[in-house]
């Protein structure tokens, strides 16, 4: 896979009360050509999350990627997505159709969930140790890999569930981890997606700011 650009810092401005997104805050305003001042402080320019993170960054997470090309270049909504487990030191761990690897690169764009609560940090000296004893099960050898029902995702999962039951906590199915985590994430990242590709192409994005009087959703 290629080096993940991990992006340019999106932001977000007021002006002729349209919410205005783009890479940087123009000298003036793209729609009327006036100058962009922060006169108010409702017009004060802000900047908009980023919701990738450099996974090799990421110690004790779930990680979740494109499996060709990266998020803000290839992603079309429908593209496979690889999963993996990191490491204290960012290495993460994934399974597919040559066994368990062991990646110290090509996650440095990718949507993340911290695995370790507060109420379970003494995991954090065991956590490496867990990994590479579960990764040397035999159940990950390379001729195991299949598809739908014994892959990335069904590693990951294992892996977390063995942490629960360690922990004394009830395990998760995978459409329940995939609701409560991974929907929330990518549904964010969609998003994200579609308005750093619009920036890219016109040069900014412009949207009506909410209605104060409509009903909340």
């Amino acid at each position: 896979m290629q080096g993940a650009e991990p992006g340019r810092p999106l932001v977000k401005f007021n002006h002729c009360e349209k919410h205005i997104y783009g890479f940087r805050v123009p000298e003036s305003c793209p729609l009327c050509g006036q100058a962009v001042g922060s006169r108010r402080l409702e017009e004060a320019p802000v900047s908009i999350s980023n919701p990738f993170s450099n996974g090799h960054q990421e110690k004790c997470s779930f990680l979740l990627r494109p499996t060709q090309g990266t998020f803000l270049r290839e992603y079309d909504g429908r593209s496979d997505l690889h999963v993996g487990i990191t490491n204290t030191n960012g290495v993460v761990y994934n399974y597919n159709v040559h066994g368990v690897r062991r990646d110290e690169a090509g996650w440095e764009q990718s949507l993340s969930v911290p695995l370790l609560q507060p109420n379970m940090f003494g995991l954090v000296d065991q956590w490496d140790k867990y990994l590479d004893e579960f990764s040397a099960s035999g159940a990950w050898l390379p001729h195991r890999y299949e598809e739908n029902y014994h892959n990335c995702y069904s590693f990951t999962l294992t892996f977390i569930n063995c942490i629960l039951t360690t922990e004394g906590k009830k395990q998760l199915d995978k459409d329940e981890f995939t609701e409560r985590y991974v929907v929330p994430r990518t549904r964010k990242a969609s998003k994200y997606i579609m308005l750093y590709r619009a920036i890219e192409e016109r040069g900014f994005y412009v949207a009506d700011p909410p209605d104060p009087q409509a009903d909340p959703p």
